[in-house]
């Protein structure tokens, strides 16, 4: 009697113990005995302030039967130096909008173009599709090839030679708005150095497929001290959110002037003839004969028309380029001439081209120009979908330290003498470090990027249609024939686009503000048309500073109103754009319509006299011509280069 007593007793304990493992398991406190998992993945593995982990446990039950995954009760992946916040989320018809973090863990956009840089009227590369195929990530870790598991709402890392099953098709339908990988404050955003998945199988029967696909997955974290932690980050993306500095444009008038006084390049480590040669030409530019008319520009539109005359006319006299015949194609010497991006790709055809500036021994040249694409090298490059562009910008880091390797030059002023043109909005990124000193051509003249008002150029983004007639559909209406008073439409990319068709959407018969304008023909000819018929045209942000709208208002003589704090317009260091453009703090748009009223008839004339007179610094041609968007971009170089020049 005694011992059936006894081995009731132990078997109550043996069903107690069991029912409190059951309940355990699936808070990540434990393991069940009869479970295959290996103990030393039971647990998370948290940071202290003492310790860098390699690793920590994912652990999520599984919500449906997968190939290789039937059997199995739980699902736990071990991520080595797990990166900052990966986000891929849904937005509008079920396009994907990828974020990342940048060096300093801001969130930061990614966006590409389209294969044929696809033009859609009233959008911008804010807007723009993604170009890059998908490609599969081809770095190695722990003996397992990663490979980047993609589908439309779903991202995930997976290791090769896994157990584990999954296709992009079984996750086509889920449901989850989002896929968020732990943030980790102590490892490394930039890379990712591996991802090994474990299973672990049970006899627990699963649920159909039906059930994963239509059922959102919570990813719990089993803590040491047996508490649960749910991780919902909240943080917003950098583009999505206001700057948290603003530099107005008056304030860059008086950083332009104070670093006209002193200049800030590196002192050459050598002396050399053609600084001598820069140096003479600065004291011509700075003491040149006084202009008032001039049959071939407009006095209002420069900020000194004498300087910028002198200066230009001593440009075509005596500057020398040479360029480096490095680097393969397609990131090297192979232009794109049509797009959003196309500026960078004219440039470097028609310089390439030139044969007045250019000359083939270094020695004589007073510029060296880096001949990349910032384009290409993206296209090229970028694995899709990774969100990390380290290798990017390792990539122009390997280029330069050959270049400088091989040649002299570049560490005689530490590339002060170097230049670069790039439209690309990752450019900024992929040339901070090795190519500091450089002066540096970008569409994306953010001062909060690193652009350097009076040594770098904020270049143009002309958006090209034709290759062979890049002025197609130029021209507008006459002043009095423009019954519109401001007009925009564009995707709502960004924190501030949004914020204006907010007060004036639908609510003004005068201010045409719109959302997206479809796509086809009738749509882009639309698009013109109220561009055409416009008196102003509204110039907003998307995710970066810079927006090809501002070249579009002046081709078809619209007065552009640019809302973009921190934006450097093109060629600062020597138009006055207050000749041709209205120029707004962003805090200004709930009173735009006040503002546009308020400026007079006479002051709208000049205004719009002064876009028709701009328009040809903003002109691509097959063959250039004297003061176009070409030789606008050389001579802000060259002007730059030469204020800022230091002798040894």
């Amino acid at each position: 009697m005694g011992h059936r007593r006894l081995l009731f007793l132990l078997g109550v304990l043996a069903v107690n113990y069991l029912l409190f493992q059951s309940i355990l398991i699936p808070y990540g406190s434990g393991n069940a005995p009869w479970s295959s998992v290996p103990q030393k993945y039971d647990k998370v593995r948290f940071p202290s302030l003492h310790s860098t982990p390699k690793y920590f446990t994912v652990w999520s039950p599984p919500m449906g039967s997968v190939s290789g995954f039937s059997n199995s009760s739980a699902f736990i992946a071990t991520v080595e130096k797990m990166p900052n916040p990966i986000v891929q989320f849904e937005v509008g018809d079920g396009k994907k909008m990828g974020r990342h973090n940048d060096e300093n863990g801001d969130l930061v956009s990614e966006r590409n173009l389209s294969n044929d840089d696809v033009f859609e009227h009233g959008t911008d590369k804010n807007d723009a599709r993604s170009l890059s195929e998908k490609k599969d990530v081809g770095r190695k870790g722990d003996g397992l090839d990663l490979e980047s598991v993609e589908s439309k709402n779903f991202y995930a890392i997976l290791g090769k030679g896994s157990d584990v099953n999954f296709s992009g098709k079984q996750f086509s339908k889920t449901k989850r708005r989002a896929s968020r990988l732990v943030n980790d404050n102590n490892v490394d955003s930039r890379e990712y150095d591996g991802v090994r998945v474990h299973t672990s199988h049970s006899s627990t029967s699963s649920a159909n497929v039906t059930s994963l696909e239509n059922s959102a997955q919570k990813v719990v974290f089993s803590a040491s001290n047996n508490s649960t932690a749910m991780i919902t980050p909240r943080r917003k993306m950098r583009c999505m959110m206001p700057p948290k500095t603003r530099t107005l444009i008056q304030e860059m008038n008086h950083i332009l002037v104070r670093r006209r006084a002193s200049a800030r390049a590196m002192r050459p480590r050598w002396s050399s003839k053609r600084d001598l040669e820069i140096l003479a030409a600065r004291l011509e530019i700075e003491h040149a004969p006084t202009v008032t008319e001039d049959k071939e520009l407009y006095a209002p539109l420069f900020r000194n028309i004498s300087m910028f005359k002198r200066s230009y006319e001593l440009m075509e006299r005596m500057l020398k380029v040479y360029i480096y015949k490095d680097g393969d194609k397609p990131i090297f010497h192979q232009p794109i001439l049509k797009g959003l991006y196309a500026s960078e790709g004219w440039f470097m055809k028609l310089m390439e081209e030139n044969k007045h500036f250019v000359v083939k021994d270094p020695s004589k040249a007073h510029l060296f120009y880096l001949p990349f694409s910032a384009r290409m090298l993206e296209h090229s490059l970028y694995v899709r979908n990774s969100h990390n562009r380290t290798n990017l910008r390792q990539f122009l880091k390997d280029y330069t330290d050959k270049i400088s390797a091989k040649y002299r030059h570049f560490n005689r002023t530490g590339g002060a003498d170097h230049f670069l043109v790039a439209c690309h909005d990752w450019a900024p990124y992929e040339t901070r470090h090795h190519m500091e000193y450089c002066i540096k051509a970008l569409c994306n003249a953010d001062v909060t990027q690193g652009f350097k008002i009076g040594r770098d150029v904020s270049l143009p983004e002309a958006y090209v249609r034709s290759v062979r007639d890049p002025q197609r559909d130029l021209g507008g209406k006459p002043p009095h024939q423009r019954p519109i008073l401001a007009f925009y439409a564009g995707n709502m990319h960004g924190y501030l686009r949004p914020i204006l068709l907010k007060h004036w959407k639908d609510k003004d018969p005068d201010m045409k503000i719109y959302g997206p304008m479809p796509h086809g023909v009738a749509s882009k000819m639309n698009y013109i048309h109220h561009m055409k018929n416009s008196k102003y045209c509204i110039c907003p942000k998307g995710y970066e500073v810079n927006s090809p709208r501002v070249v579009e208002a002046i081709f078809y003589e619209c007065v552009p109103v640019i809302i973009s704090d921190n934006f450097v317009p093109p060629f600062f260091e020597v138009l006055n754009w207050d000749a041709f453009s209205i120029i707004l703090a962003e805090k200004d748009i709930p009173n735009l319509k006040q503002i546009l009223l308020s400026v007079s008839q006479e002051k709208y004339l000049k205004l719009q006299l002064g876009v028709r007179k701009a328009q040809k610094h903003f002109f691509w041609h097959v063959k250039p011509l004297k003061y176009d968007l070409f030789h606008m971009t050389l001579h802000s170089i060259w002007y730059n280069r030469v204020f800022q020049i230091k002798l040894r």
